[in-house]
């Protein structure tokens, strides 16, 4: 994937990294299009990088994919790359009397079924580009899960799957399937307190290895990750999947 001269969609864009990476490749050339629910979020990024435009979208809503995608082929029908980066994660205890399935159903909806509608809605608009890239953002903890987040780590296991299948049918198309696999990161995403959490990794940073690894075509397998989580990708491999599961989730 070149970092430069491309039309790039990210969605969830309005916070986290989807926003870091909005803003870095914006800030490198790129035309990008930000998408997603906090629209004054959003009217506030375009306002502070004039070039960044955004479109209302919520991929738990097959109408809203449905519009947007429309709205985007009709107005940047050039758009070569895509970040799926939406996704939700929180904490469930599955012995305690409070909890319901309605919790792991509303992961499931929006990072899994939200990726598979808003994938599905744009293949064919980067189908028609000379060269596309579709990024969709997964976990580290796919390959080794915290226990105390099943159904956000479960969904992350389905989607690396998913993508594996995606990559294989599209091998005959112009369109680059990577994943992108974090690791704990200091964004929101759980909530106020892992944005300043000092065991998390600074987001400045995580973007810009990403950055390094996107411009150099440093992802094996179509899979983005940094040194320190090669571990957890390869503990079922190396035969230390135990003692991985064990250190994250202490007894």
């Amino acid at each position: 994937m070149n970092i430069t001269g491309n039309t790039v969609l990210v969605a969830g864009g309005s916070s986290g990294i989807g926003r870091g990476i909005a803003e870095t490749l914006h800030d490198r050339g790129n035309r990008v299009i930000v998408a997603g629910r906090r629209s004054g979020q959003m009217a506030e990024m375009a306002r502070l990088r004039p070039g960044l435009s955004w479109l209302e979208l919520d991929v738990t809503d097959p109408a809203s994919v449905s519009r947007m995608a429309r709205q985007l082929s009709e107005e940047f029908p050039q758009t070569n790359v895509v970040f799926a980066n939406a996704g939700v994660s929180r904490t469930e205890d599955l012995t305690g009397t409070g909890w319901t399935a309605e919790a792991a159903q509303a992961v499931v909806e929006t990072n899994i079924l939200g990726v598979i509608r808003l994938i599905g809605a744009l293949i064919p608009l980067l189908a028609a580009q000379d060269h596309a890239t579709l990024v969709a953002t997964g976990s580290a903890l796919a390959f080794v899960p915290r226990a105390d987040f099943p159904s956000y780590c479960a969904s992350k296991a389905f989607l690396h799957s998913w993508l594996l299948s995606l990559r294989h049918q599209l091998r005959g198309h112009k369109i680059e399937v990577l994943e992108l696999s974090p690791p704990y990161v200091q964004t929101s995403l759980t909530g106020e307190a892992q944005a300043s959490d000092p065991r998390a990794m600074p987001l400045a940073g995580y973007v810009a290895a990403v950055m390094e690894k996107l411009e150099a075509g440093d992802h094996p397998n179509g899979e983005i990750l940094l040194d320190v989580d090669l571990p957890r990708r390869h503990a079922e491999r190396d035969g230390r999947f135990a003692e991985v599961f064990a250190r994250l989730n202490p007894a």
